[in-house]
C-alpha cells in the first residue's frame, strides 16, 4: 500500500491523476497548486468535471475569493471530492515571496474561469406584495404594437414624483404560476420587453418615447424604475441548508437545459441570495419487484445545478449552468452549507 501512495503522489507532482488510481485508496492523495492553476482547471483535472468548482470553493470557506488561490496551497483529491488547504500566512511586514514558474514544461493552460454574467433579460416572478410603478395607457394612434423611437402614454405624472427624463423598464405580465408541490399561487411570471423615458408630463399622465424594445410592447404592459441589471454574478457559499423547487421557467420550457433560466420558491425569506449554488436532485424509488422489507429513503439522484442570478422576498432567478439528466418543473433543489 505504501509504494502504491508513493506512486500516486509521483503522479499528482507530474499532472493529473486517474480517477481509477484514486479509487483505489482511502487516503487522499495531495497535490500542489502550481502558478496558472485555476478551480476551473483542477475539477476538469481531477474530477473530468469542471462545473465542480463552485461546490469546490463552496465548501472552503477559506477560499474567501473563488477565483484566487496561490502557489504552494495542497489539494487533497479524494476519489469523489477535493478539499483545499488554506494559503500559508505571510509574517507582517514581510513581503511575499515570488511565485515559482509552473515546473510542467509544456502543460496544456489550465481553462479559464467560468462567470456567470446576467443580461436583464431573465424575467422574474412577480409576487402579490409588488406593485408597478404604472402603465401603458395608450399609444401613438392607437397602434396596436410599438418599438424603438415610438411614442406612448403613461399613468404616471407630476403627482406621482415623476420628472421629466425619467426611466422605466417595460414588463409583460403573463399567467400566474403555482407551486407545484402546494398548489398554492406564488404570482405572475413576468418578462422584460424593453425601456422608456418620459418626455413631457401632466399631473397624472405623461408622453414617453420608447428608447429600446426586445419584443413589441402594446397598451397594458407595466413599468418598474429602470435599474442597469446587466452584472457579472459572483459564487456566494450559503450560511445555511437549503431546500426548494424549481416552479417555473422562463420560456415555459417543458424540459430544462444548461442555459435555461427557471423560476425557484427561495427567497429572501428563505436565506437565499444571489450566487447560491443548488443541486437539482430527484429522489429514487427502489422496484419493488426486488424488495421484501421497507428500505427506508434512498440516496436522491443529482440531475444538475442552477446558481441564482436573482432574487424576490419568496422567490428567486436562477440560471441552469449544468444538466446529467433531464430537468423539469417540480424538481427539488438542495444545498447543504456544512455549518
Amino acid at each position: 500500500m505504501r509504494s502504491l501512495v508513493v506512486f500516486l503522489l509521483l503522479v499528482a507532482t507530474l499532472g493529473a491523476v486517474p480517477m481509477s488510481c484514486l479509487a483505489a485508496q482511502d487516503e487522499p492523495t495531495v497535490y500542489v497548486i502550481k502558478q496558472g492553476d485555476t478551480l476551473w482547471g483542477l475539477s476538469q483535472r481531477f474530477l473530468s468535471d469542471p462545473f465542480y468548482w463552485p461546490d469546490l470553493w463552496a465548501r472552503n470557506p477559506n477560499i474567501t475569493n473563488p477565483h484566487f488561490i496561490y502557489p504552494g496551497q495542497k489539494l487533497k483529491v479524494y476519489k469523489d471530492h477535493i478539499e483545499i488547504e488554506p494559503a500559508p500566512q505571510q509574517p507582517v511586514g514581510r513581503p511575499a515571496a515570488p511565485a515559482a514558474p509552473n515546473a510542467e514544461a509544456g502543460a496544456p493552460a489550465p481553462a479559464p474561469e467560468k462567470t456567470f454574467m446576467v443580461t436583464g433579460g431573465e424575467g422574474f416572478l412577480m409576487e402579490k406584495k409588488q406593485l408597478p410603478s404604472g402603465y401603458i395607457i395608450g399609444t401613438y394612434q392607437d397602434r396596436v404594437n410599438v418599438g424603438d423611437d415610438d411614442v406612448v402614454y403613461t399613468d404616471i405624472g407630476r403627482r406621482q414624483g415623476a420628472r421629466v427624463g425619467d426611466r422605466y423598464s417595460i414588463y409583460t405580465k403573463l399567467e400566474a404560476v403555482s407551486h407545484p408541490v402546494t398548489n398554492e399561487i406564488m404570482g405572475y411570471r413576468v418578462l422584460p420587453l424593453g425601456t422608456l423615458q418620459l418626455s413631457e408630463l401632466e399631473d397624472n399622465s405623461s408622453k414617453a418615447i420608447i428608447t429600446k424594445s426586445y419584443r413589441e410592447v402594446s397598451a397594458g404592459e407595466f413599468l418598474m424604475p429602470y435599474k442597469d441589471r446587466r452584472r457579472e454574478v459572483t459564487l456566494k457559499a450559503s450560511d445555511r441548508d437549503l431546500t426548494g423547487y424549481i416552479v417555473e421557467t422562463r420560456n415555459n420550457s417543458e424540459v430544462i437545459v444548461p442555459g435555461d433560466i427557471v423560476y425557484t420558491d427561495l427567497g429572501r425569506n428563505q436565506g437565499a441570495e444571489v450566487g447560491n449554488l443548488l443541486y437539482v436532485v430527484r429522489d429514487v424509488k427502489p422496484d419493488p419487484k426486488f424488495v421484501d422489507m421497507p428500505v427506508g429513503r434512498l440516496p436522491a439522484e443529482v440531475l444538475g445545478a442552477v446558481v441564482i442570478v436573482g432574487i424576490n422576498d419568496n422567490s428567486s432567478t436562477a440560471l441552469v449552468i449544468k444538466s446529467i439528466d433531464a430537468i423539469y418543473r417540480g424538481d427539488r433543489l438542495e444545498m447543504r452549507s456544512d455549518k
